[in-house]
């Protein structure tokens, strides 16, 4: 390349830095060039953002370095307030100077009864004082320690905020110049200076930095700024409490209770059916399991993680098993298995056609994404309102509620395994005269099968962390013993269950793991 063409270049990135800048520019394209041409850490100062902080970041659009620099210098001034303004230990020279007025009093009492010949009562109020002394004295050590620590805090809030500016003066060119690269790629980013936008970011300072500053190095905010206005706003501003009334919220929660009342009242019959539906499937589970003789039952779970996972992971089920046995467990971890096995059954009949829908139709996934989100964030214990209210109380409204915990890792996974078949393989398999059933069942669930097979696992464990919640609201088996535990505070019952439940998540999660090793070594 010629010199010409090195020069032309040059000049080419020159204008670009320039555009980018705006004003100021040569001091940014050389500093821009410093930083490009180090490997390591680019010592580059920025005065202007050492001195102006965050708003030198709202002013430049660099909106990341205004938030982390915004909290950062509001720490710092935070410390130096407490250590100027806080009223650290501010009740203690009261109480010291409340105290030598009562050692005062006591005194002067015990002196008049000496007068009046009255040597016991004397002695008395002069052990009073004596004691009232070495409180004083404790009252007086602490203001000092008060005192002393308001230094070290402002000290600290000092040093704080003099490596905050440093921080800020040798990173913003570094930030500044990442943007300008997003900007080569996206002219959209904000280049030059916007005074919009450092109007904005003082505002915000305005809006965060004053209240918290208040909140944090005055003794009574509330009152304190009751009476900086004289009362015009209120005997009372609360700054730490949103001011709303509690009857919002006391009439929202009648409602609901009204709505939960009607729906059950009118659909009553329908949430009966769900209930012998659920019911039904769980007999039946726990006539298996329950009312089966044990060693058939032992055996059979054997001989399934024999033949499913191979011999090591046999072995380890015939020690869990054994563990359940000997200690007395087995009808109630059977019980908690046919919980998790009726929940985990449902979940799976109903999760794989509707993640089969979703992961073929967007717009339903789209609709139902909300909804999944709900099932999967909204806390555990919040479930059992609605299905104690519809349901009531018992073994198969724990499995409705180990349903709507559990299920949603096996939509998503099977439409994610769905949604990653290749488009190429569904078309040449259409080219060679696959209907819909036969690209279904023979194409897409075949290659969608590692996904489908791991939201069938991640499922049945979730089954399982819900058993001690589902005991709330009276299903049986481990979690009911677990519960017991905690009311009681039995350590050694506690950890005995806990390590019961731990082994039937253990022996369900290696079968499952061993089915996928063994499918992918070709076993």
């Amino acid at each position: 390349m010629t010199d010409t063409a090195i020069d032309a270049i040059a000049d080419a990135s020159s204008a670009q830095t320039g555009e980018f800048a705006g004003e100021n520019s040569a001091y940014y394209e050389a500093e821009f060039e410093k930083i490009q041409g180090t490997t390591g850490f680019a010592w580059s100062w920025n005065t202007m953002a050492a001195v102006f902080g965050p708003l030198w970041g709202a002013l430049r659009g660099v909106w990341g370095f205004f938030w982390i620099y915004l909290i950062l210098e509001l720490f710092a001034f935070v410390q130096i307030g407490r250590g100027l303004w806080g009223d650290l230990g501010a009740d203690q020279p009261a109480k010291y100077e409340r105290l030598q007025a009562n050692i005062a009093r006591r005194e002067e009492q015990a002196r008049e009864l000496i007068a009046a010949g009255n040597a016991a009562e004397a002695e008395s109020k002069l052990n009073i004082a004596e004691n009232l002394k070495k409180v004083a004295a404790a009252a007086k050590e602490q203001a000092d320690l008060a005192s002393n620590e308001a230094s070290m805090i402002l000290l600290v809030g000092l040093a704080v905020l003099f490596v905050v500016k440093l921080s800020e003066g040798f990173y913003a060119n570094v930030a500044y110049e990442a943007q300008y690269l997003k900007w080569r790629t996206n002219p959209k980013i904000q280049s030059g200076v916007n005074w919009t936008n450092a109007g904005i970011g003082a505002l915000l300072l305005l809006a965060i930095w004053p209240l918290t500053l208040i909140r944090f190095t005055v003794a009574d905010p509330n009152k304190w700024i009751a009476q900086l206005t004289n009362g015009l706003l209120g005997d009372r501003i609360s700054i730490t409490q949103f001011p709303v009334q509690k009857q919002y919220f006391a009439y929202l929660a009648r409602k609901g209770d009204e709505g939960f009342d009607w729906l059950a009242n009118k659909f009553g019959g329908v949430f009966d059916g769900v209930t012998a539906a659920v019911r039904w499937v769980l007999d039946s589970l726990e006539v298996l399991l329950i009312q089966t003789p044990w060693p058939v039952v032992m055996l059979m779970i054997v001989v399934m993680a024999y033949r499913l996972a191979g011999p090591r992971v046999a072995i380890f089920t015939a020690a869990a098993l054994a563990y359940l046995a000997f200690m007395g467990l087995w009808e109630i971890s059977m019980i908690t298995v046919a919980l998790i096995g009726a929940g985990a059954f449902l979940c799976i009949l109903f999760g794989i056609p509707l993640g089969i829908w979703f992961g073929k139709s967007r717009r339903a996934y789209a609709l139902a994404e909300p909804v999944l989100d709900f099932m999967q964030t909204m806390p555990a214990f919040v479930y059992l309102i609605p299905i104690i209210a519809f349901f009531g109380t018992g073994k198969p409204p724990g499995v409705l509620a180990t349903i709507i915990f559990a299920m949603p890792p096996v939509i998503r996974l099977t439409a994610l395994g769905m949604r990653g078949v290749p488009e190429t393989t569904k078309e040449a398999a259409v080219a060679f005269g696959c209907s819909k059933r036969q690209l279904l069942f023979f194409v897409e669930l075949p290659l969608a099968l590692p996904s489908i097979m791991t939201g069938i696992n991640q499922t049945i464990l979730m089954s399982l962390s819900m058993v001690v919640i589902a005991s709330l609201i009276g299903a049986e088996g481990l979690g009911a013993l677990i519960l017991e535990a905690l009311q009681y505070a039995a350590k050694g019952q506690g950890l005995l269950g806990g390590l019961a439940i731990l082994f039937c998540a253990m022996v369900i999660d290696r079968i499952a793991q061993g089915v996928y090793r063994r499918r992918a070594g070709g076993g």
